[in-house]
């Protein structure tokens, strides 16, 4: 009996390999499509109280350079965004569009709201919006957000959750604010800082590393001592005597010769206090660490798979500790920012949740230093416009607009990154075998 044997068919020679869409990403693009509508939605609705020209200032009245202020006509250009939002979040709801057509369509999307709102915000007001004062504005406010960002891109990659930055954070504020009072010097006053920020880094090391203390309930618990125990000294000790023991030195605008003198862009990026220079470095350094040292491949070992780091010879526990003290250098810088840089002094719970903020950048950053930095930049920039909104005596509630960072923090992490892979390994404690 003879067998025949066919030949399998053929894929014809232009067609390619049909992916299909897993659950997770379907979700994601659904949330992420219904997002967008919604944004045009309300830009659609916005129309209805646009009128007038919108007016958008690109130099400060003291800039030595004076560029011309752009005039957009206000009811058209909101119309114009509104229509991209819809059309770009019923492509994902479709789920006809390639990722890169997808990318696209959320990037001309998330362009068309920024526009359109601020149109919309400027239009028929007296005065400009103030474009330099926003970007100048959006890095000194992400300044700390950036080192605190930092300090967990360190921690976690190295298999250490770390919910403490904010604690980290108010504690290095209190230090500095009182050495810096005392000393009337910014050194010691940084130095202080970073003393702070790395105290309670040692404790997180000490009970999530030595002790294996759940990492996110001791997180919660560092914050909660950190505000109680700067509260309590801050009573009975600092202000008492606040002439003396609260009136830091404040970090003043530092200008690079030839490079501020640069339209817009000069004094924005070149014109700006020591921190935020140092933030910039800090992303620079951060990535050659982790990603350039043989120090940053056993951090990232570690966090991935520790039992396999553990068999080539790398001491686990030293690692985890090495990275969450060096996380909390940048930590206490993060938080010399808000003593320093802002204020010129503390008061009780000043970080008003800045850590917690620059913990969601670094989740949507993807535990990566530079997409880290880009969040953080991106709340920033929302706090910025809150406070140029309100300038701008625009009918938004001034209420909603001191909650518009944390909004915008709470959108963007449930709807917009979808889902995210931490380290393998990050808040699994490692027991020797």
């Amino acid at each position: 009996m003879s067998t025949t044997i066919r030949p399998h068919a053929e894929t014809p020679a232009g067609d390619q390999p049909v992916r299909l869409e897993s659950r997770e990403e379907r979700t994601h693009r659904l949330s992420v499509g219904v997002l967008v509508l919604l944004v045009g939605v309300l830009l659609a609705v916005l129309t209805l109280s646009t009128s007038g020209t919108a007016r958008f200032a690109l130099s400060d009245v003291f800039d030595e350079v004076q560029l011309p202020t752009l005039s957009l006509p206000g009811l058209p250009v909101v119309v114009l965004c509104a229509l991209l939002c819809l059309l770009a979040g019923a492509g994902f709801v479709v789920g006809r569009l390639s990722s890169r057509l997808r990318a696209l369509a959320g990037t001309v999307a998330g362009v068309a709201f920024l526009l359109g709102f601020l149109t919309w915000a400027a239009a028929g007001r007296d005065l400009p919006f103030p474009v330099s004062n926003q970007l100048s504005g959006t890095l000194t406010l992400a300044t700390p957000l950036v080192l605190g960002a930092l300090c967990g891109v360190l921690c976690e990659r190295a298999g250490v959750v770390n919910v403490s930055i904010e604690g980290q954070f108010l504690t290095a504020a209190f230090t500095s604010a009182l050495v810096g009072s005392i000393t009337g010097s910014i050194p010691l006053a940084l130095l202080a800082a970073v003393a702070g920020g790395v105290a309670m880094a040692a404790l997180l090391a000490l009970f999530a590393i030595r002790y294996k203390v759940d990492q996110v309930v001791l997180g919660v618990v560092l914050n909660l001592l950190a505000v109680g125990l700067t509260g309590f000294v801050f009573d009975q000790l600092v202000q008492p005597a606040a002439g003396e023991l609260n009136d830091a030195p404040l970090l003043t605008p530092v200008a690079v010769p030839g490079l501020s003198a640069i339209p817009l862009l000069g004094p924005v990026l070149f014109e700006q206090n020591a921190l935020a220079y140092l933030a910039i470095a800090s992303v620079l350094l951060v990535w050659f660490l982790v990603f350039r040292t043989s120090w940053g491949l056993r951090v990232r070992a570690v966090g991935e798979h520790p039992e396999a780091a553990d068999t080539v010879g790398i001491s686990v526990r030293g690692t985890r500790w090495s990275a969450v003290l060096v996380g909390g250098v940048f930590g206490g810088l993060g938080g010399a920012f808000f003593s320093l840089a802002a204020t010129g002094s503390f008061t009780k719970e000043m970080t008003v949740g800045n850590g917690f903020i620059a913990l969601a950048a670094l989740i949507m950053g993807r535990w990566h230093p530079v997409w880290a930095t880009v969040m953080a930049l991106f709340f920033g920039f929302v706090t910025q416009m809150a406070s140029q909104l309100q300038t701008l005596s625009t009918p938004v509630p001034s209420q909603f607009l001191l909650l518009l960072p944390y909004v915008a923090t709470v959108v963007a992490v449930a709807g917009l990154i979808g889902r995210v892979r931490a380290p393998a390994a990050d808040g699994v404690p490692y027991d020797k075998p």
